[in-house]
């Protein structure tokens, strides 16, 4: 297969953590015989710095031609007091908005190597699975009319959440799919109890359900979910909610897995054919500045970033599961970075990104 991808290191550890997913990418379509095609683009503070803007339009079009997108992190403090459409953050909603990206995935999954890397009871984290389905292109992020006006005693900020019943039916329909192949078991997240947009929201993945009546469907308050995802997270499978509820979730997540550094995601949009996806590739974690240039980052989420990538959007189901195989063993051998609390001296990026390749 041809596999051209688009890489955007971004910010920070972003750099660190994408060099070592390129060498894993690099390594896994040698092995089973692809042509990979790689370019790469700015996105993020360092575009801001070399371009003046977070997304140039030199990266749009590079995205718009790759059949993927692999992404590092962006944001630098130095742009924290910046004006909104000056700071990297802008960059990723653009891009996002570009490729047309509307499902955020995000995998959760506790490793047995890693149980006591969590702060939570081991039989409490032990066989945690499950896939947070964000959506990603409506709600409080997006909605108009937005801003802060006024002065004084009468400054006021706004935000709109507000959602479309197609919005809300594509997104529950790739959850549901993606349930359909898994344990056939879907929550839905909302706070219907206050928000109409949430009663809009139950209401249309309700009638959704209908086309999968194999789908066992729950539908959950937000605030519950919150609390069930520390008492009781084996009990979920495919978790569907909205833009901010998915933003703040899927980051509780990371308290399962032990490390915000071992998530993945995959941002993804209407199918090309049958199962395969468009899409942007990025692990969760931030650029992390206070650590970037040291060679401590973990790149399991990166890495983890590359399998999500060729299942999604090039089909390749063995490559990918191969990639998370050398993951999990990497994972059992110890050779970890210092986030994942390892017995021994902990590992460098670059060791783990080779240990990685090696077992490949």
């Amino acid at each position: 297969m041809d596999i051209n991808v688009l890489i955007l290191p971004g910010d920070g550890i972003g750099v660190e953590v994408t060099r070592e997913a390129v060498r894993v990418l690099e390594r896994i379509t040698t092995k089973f015989g692809h042509k990979l095609s790689q370019n790469e683009g700015l996105l993020g503070g360092i575009a801001i710095k070399k371009t003046g803007s977070p997304f140039p339009p030199e990266t749009e079009k590079l995205a718009l031609q790759a059949d993927a997108t692999l992404m590092g992190a962006v944001g630098l403090p130095e742009f924290d007091n910046a004006p909104p459409e000056k700071r990297p953050e802008k960059g990723l909603l653009g891009i996002r908005k570009a490729l047309k990206v509307y499902a955020n995935l995000r995998p959760v999954r506790a490793y047995k190597a890693l149980i006591d890397s969590s702060p939570l009871k081991n039989h409490l984290v032990e066989g945690t699975d499950m896939i947070i389905v964000r959506e990603l292109t409506g709600g409080l992020y997006y909605g108009t009319p937005r801003g802060i006006s006024g002065s004084g005693p009468d400054e006021r900020g706004v935000n709109t959440m507000a959602y479309t019943r197609a919005e809300i039916e594509r997104v529950a329909r790739m959850a549901f799919q993606l349930a359909r192949k898994r344990r056939k078991k879907l929550a839905s997240v909302d706070k219907s109890n206050v928000l109409e947009v949430s009663q809009l929201w139950r209401k249309v993945v309700t009638e959704v359900a209908k086309d999968y009546s194999d789908v066992a469907l729950e539908h959950i308050l937000v605030d519950n979910c919150a609390m069930q995802l520390i008492l009781n997270p084996k009990r979920f499978d495919i978790v569907l909610m909205e833009n901010m509820f998915g933003d703040i979730l899927s980051d509780e997540g990371s308290v399962l897995a032990g490390s915000i550094g071992m998530l993945p995601s995959a941002s993804i949009g209407d199918p090309i054919r049958p199962g395969v996806w468009a899409g942007l590739y990025e692990p969760v974690h931030g650029s992390a500045p206070d650590i970037a240039g040291q060679n401590k980052a973990n790149p399991l989420g990166a890495i983890g970033s590359v399998a999500a990538m060729l299942e999604y959007s090039f089909g390749l189901t063995k490559e990918a599961a191969v990639v998370n195989m050398a993951i999990e063993k990497v994972l059992d051998s110890g050779k970890v970075t210092a986030d994942l609390k390892p017995k021994g001296k902990p590992a460098t990026t670059e060791e783990v990104g080779k240990a990685v390749c090696e077992l490949l």
